[in-house]
């Protein structure tokens, strides 16, 4: 981590005011801009933890930051400890603390024995630009304060990082959740994320979520989660273009359009449009590409040299291969749409399926607009399995679109996510 001092700007600094808001300090405006009032909040919480107070976030204040971000402690029984009092300490449940140690005895703690306590906060931001890395820590959060979660790498990005994937439950009827197929639409990674979060918490907890009964669902289906399909160009998009990127070069000369990449680059770090590079019709989508402008790598549309020829596609591909999945749902973010069509492939029951999803959250059932109709990941799915997939457009406006819609995107999305693996 970077340090941060008056005037330091960019997604750590979103982060820092995101936490400190949580944990009880008012950094102002969570607007990614290290001004007064956050270096304000930030020697309050110095202050508070036993620090030199001089407002610059450093090594030691982020090793502070560290454990709440993380969205847990490691803890050592002392003499006299109760799981009562220990909860109260650290503003959390004893329920929370028994779930995030398993065979636990509550009423026979040994004095140095070692506990994960769960911070009485969530785990996954909703309010930032939500990064590869800030995904990688709520994971390992989650799983932490979950350990029933079960987590794992379908594969991996062009420059190395994991491409992770969640499951939630234990039973026979599978479904698939994927996001951030596009760079740009990073927002719909939150909204997985978010959504794996409150799934786990109800699951612990013995509680329903808009009526649905969460441990019957855990019990009869797993849903699988990828909820960041291409993090090299997401952290492209929100960490802008390091001069030690391998493809520097490169994507300079790729991006022709006079713009930054966090307004307009939806391809992974080679130029390729993940969501055109898929064997569905890939012949028809390419032919498509000189009508659309396209020429060569590039921020969209470029479907690549061959089919699947990038490691995230291919992932999806082998990892879908590798499961029984029912149904698919690929989320993207533009247009509040639901797409259930390809070519003539779809079963019957997917209108009906797509009809539903659209009663719950108030979209609109489509087909698929003529530059967006071939070699995407919910085509391929259709063709090779004649099983339901769709492509789910969430939200309005220009991407990237603005965190300030987050809550009207999981609210409107919360029902889909939920009715999947029952129908």
């Amino acid at each position: 981590m970077q340090t941060l001092r008056l005037g330091s700007t960019g997604p750590d600094v979103k982060l820092v005011q995101s936490l400190l808001r949580r944990i009880g300090y008012n950094p102002g405006p969570v607007d990614g801009v290290y001004g007064r009032q956050t270096r304000q909040a930030v020697i309050a919480f110095q202050r508070d933890n036993g620090f030199s107070a001089d407002g610059i976030v450093g090594p030691v204040t982020w090793n502070a930051f560290e454990k709440f971000l993380r969205g847990y402690a490691v803890y050592y029984v002392r003499p006299g400890d109760t799981l009562y009092n220990i909860a109260q300490r650290f503003y959390t449940t004893v329920n929370a603390i028994i779930t995030a140690n398993p065979g636990i005895n509550p009423n026979l703690l040994n004095v140095g024995q070692r506990l994960v306590v769960p911070y009485g906060i969530d785990v996954v931001f909703t309010d930032i630009d939500y990064t590869y890395d800030i995904m990688e820590r709520d994971i390992q959060g989650l799983k932490a304060r979950y350990p029933f979660l079960e987590t794992g790498t379908a594969g991996n990005s062009v420059l190395g990082r994991n491409l992770y994937y969640l499951r939630l439950g234990r039973g026979p009827r599978q479904v698939f959740y994927n996001a951030a197929h596009h760079a740009i639409e990073w927002i719909t990674t939150v909204l997985l994320m978010k959504f794996a979060e409150n799934f786990l918490k109800a699951y612990s907890t013995g509680t329903g979520i808009r009526g649905y009964n969460v441990r019957e669902i855990w019990d009869q289906s797993s849903i699988y989660i990828v909820p960041m399909v291409n993090p090299d160009g997401v952290d492209l998009v929100l960490n802008g273009l390091s001069p030690d990127n391998p493809y520097y070069s490169d994507l300079l000369r790729w991006n022709t359009t006079g713009r930054p990449f966090s307004q307009v680059w939806s391809a992974n770090i080679r130029g390729v449009d993940l969501n055109r590079n898929y064997p569905a019709s890939w012949d028809a989508a390419k032919a498509q590409e000189e009508a659309l402008g396209v020429f060569g790598p590039g921020p969209t549309r470029y479907g690549g040299p061959y089919p699947l020829s990038e490691p995230e596609s291919s992932a999806m591909v082998n990892f879908t291969r590798s499961h029984n999945f029912r149904m698919v749902l690929a989320y993207h973010s533009q247009g509040r749409v639901i797409y259930w069509t390809y070519l003539n492939m779809a079963p019957p029951e997917s209108l009906t399926i797509a009809n539903i999803f659209a009663r719950a959250s108030g979209y609109t059932v489509s087909n698929v607009p003529y530059e967006a109709a071939y070699a995407g990941y919910k085509d391929w799915f259709i063709s090779e399995f004649r099983r339901p997939g769709f492509t789910i457009e969430v939200g309005l406006g220009q991407n990237p679109l603005p965190i300030s819609q987050f809550s009207t995107i999981y609210n409107n999305n919360e029902e889909i996510l939920l009715l999947a693996p029952i129908l």
